[in-house]
């Protein structure tokens, strides 16, 4: 089992920044690939961005590539999304995702979820 925290979310106006952190406990975090996704009301939940085991590979959806950028500390078993230019259709419940060895982009391939963490962005 992997017990993940998310933290960070609030209320920003577009064009600012939030940074989203990701505690985790449990099984050794290395060996997890981390993911973040996010709802919005009424949508599906949706990827945003993965890193793998080491850190070294990034994968970004899209609509949020070039602006924000996943990180991760395997020291201190944190996994961190920095959100700059924030947008209006950024608003959502920003989750974060653990999966044994490699990433995915969807949703159900990861088994251990946040409580998620709410992100608004006011025009």
């Amino acid at each position: 089992q992997v017990q993940l925290v998310e933290s960070g979310g609030g209320l920003v106006q577009a064009g600012g920044s939030l940074r989203l952190s990701c505690a985790a406990s449990g099984r050794t975090f290395r060996n997890y690939a981390m993911g973040w996704f996010r709802q919005a009301p009424g949508k599906e939940r949706e990827f945003v961005a993965a890193v793998n085991l080491s850190g070294v590979l990034t994968y970004y959806a899209a609509s949020v590539k070039g602006r924000f950028t996943i990180s991760r500390d395997n020291a201190k078993n944190t996994v961190d999304l920095q959100m700059n230019n924030l947008k209006p259709e950024d608003t959502a419940v920003y989750y974060c995702a653990a999966r044994g060895l490699s990433h995915s982009y969807y949703a159900g391939d990861y088994p251990y979820w946040g409580q998620g963490t709410q992100v608004t962005v006011s025009s």
